[in-house]
């Protein structure tokens, strides 16, 4: 089946299950704007068979799949946890997604699986830790992974390098890519007090495999004081668009991704999104072939 090209918007979706009879309908008919490709949590697929698995037999039949993992907890001091793995592996095998990534994190134990992404001190060991556990990840998967950037709510204090010379370096030393989420910018930037203008500045692009745009909450307190959360449950806010705008100006074409989890929006309303992200890519790409 093929979709005419002015149908399809090069950015993409974090597709939920709500979505999933939108997303065929369209392609089916030929109708309507459509991303094209989609982006889902392999963790929600583990399983043999069954609903999840016959919706998306289907989907992969008309848009291409990216994998964004939960789980593989490759920060934890045991390594990426193997059951993950081996699961993932499978699911990579039969699917064959066009990227997979996973989060600067950790969030298990030897016993125990958190329901959180925990932070890494950006430190020399932790860092040789880390990239141990992707050569293995990417050994398993025969492939090349990305990672995310974290948002952030507090530093470490015995850190020994910035968030973007460990990232930069974890890329150069196990050939991975960057998944640069550019909401946990903002965040980070603004529960830690740093410039998120200079932070991107130091992102190499030719690094940045895959982009994520996404919301956040907003907790204000007696003092004055505001924390920023990392729910993906908000559009996205204009200072986002904004520093997502001047990273494209350097980069050029980046897949890009609305990453909505909570309060799902109608698919309508995401695709909107998406076509904004797609207008300034085209623009920005446009503005950089001229140049």
């Amino acid at each position: 089946m093929s979709i005419p090209a002015t149908h399809l918007k090069s950015a993409g979706i974090g597709l939920k299950p709500e979505h999933y009879a939108a997303l065929l309908e369209g392609y089916q008919n030929g109708v309507g704007v459509l991303p094209s490709w989609v982006e889902i949590h392999p963790q929600n697929f583990f399983g043999a068979g069954g609903p999840p698995h016959r919706w998306l037999t289907a989907i992969a039949e008309v848009v291409q799949l990216s994998f964004h993992s939960t789980a593989l907890s490759i920060g934890s001091a045991q390594g990426a946890d193997l059951d993950q793995l081996e699961r993932l592996a499978a699911l990579a095998e039969r699917y064959m997604p066009m990227c997979i990534s996973d989060h600067l994190s950790w969030n298990g134990s030897a016993t125990q699986m958190y329901p959180d992404l925990l932070p890494m001190p950006y430190t020399h060991e932790a860092l040789n830790h880390f990239a141990r556990g992707v050569d293995r990840v990417q050994h398993r998967l025969d492939r090349k992974i990305l990672i995310e950037n974290p948002s952030r709510y507090l530093a470490f204090r015995g850190d020994e390098m910035s968030e973007t010379d460990f990232l930069t370096t974890l890329c150069r030393r196990t050939g991975c890519g960057l998944l640069l989420d550019i909401n946990n910018v903002e965040v980070s930037a603004s529960n830690l007090s740093f410039d998120p203008h200079a932070y991107l500045a130091e992102i190499v692009p030719e690094l940045v495999g895959e982009i994520h745009l996404a919301g956040h909450a907003t907790e204000l307190y007696q003092d004055g004081t505001q924390l920023m959360i990392d729910d993906h449950g908000s559009p996205i806010s204009s200072f986002c668009w904004s520093l997502f705008r001047d990273f494209v100006a350097r980069a050029g074409l980046v897949p890009t991704l609305i990453e909505r989890d909570t309060n799902v929006p109608d698919f309508a309303e995401l695709i909107a999104e998406a076509s904004i992200a797609d207008g300034i890519l085209t623009s920005e790409a446009h503005h950089a072939l001229a140049a």
